[in-house]
């Protein structure tokens, strides 16, 4: 999706302005072209591998073409973060340490972050248990700073 904004920046429009979520996808596959038939296998919607499969061959367009008069290395950036799978995609650290980043690039400033940990919403849970789960989560959070359990406008 930070690809999807970054085009967006570079065209001053959307860059996939799909009508429903089949649109879009069609619409995406257009610029980037389809997915290979590794990526595919890849896919865990049976329903979405067939229409995918369905749709005729769309070659990746040259997105020099499509970001005529941009900046070459924003598009070189971009070419990297539009990749269909996510194996293959840039990751946030190395877009960061793209030429393209490197007049803002401080190492120093730039943590990454630990891999986002999903067991906890990946397990089959009733709706009383995840009630529970976001009640418990809400009861221990505590913003920082905090001195009063009521909402008060800075005068």
């Amino acid at each position: 999706s930070v690809g999807c904004i970054m085009g967006e920046l570079l065209k001053g429009k959307v860059l996939f302005p799909g009508t429903d979520y089949i649109d879009q996808l069609k619409r995406i596959m257009e610029v980037v072209g389809t997915p290979t038939p590794q990526l595919l296998k890849k896919i865990c919607s049976e329903h979405a591998q067939k229409y995918i499969q369905s749709l005729p061959f769309m070659p990746p367009q040259d997105l020099e073409k499509i970001f005529k008069g941009a900046n070459p290395l924003a598009v070189d950036l971009l070419k990297r973060m539009l990749v269909l799978d996510c194996d293959e995609r840039i990751s946030a650290n190395d877009a960061l340490s793209h030429p393209y980043f490197s007049q803002y690039h401080d190492p120093d400033d730039e943590p990454e972050a630990m891999p986002y940990d999903q067991t906890l919403e990946s397990k089959d849970r009733t709706l009383e248990e995840w009630k529970e789960l976001v009640f418990e989560e809400v009861k221990s959070f505590k913003a920082a700073g905090s001195k009063t359990d009521s909402l008060q406008v800075e005068q």
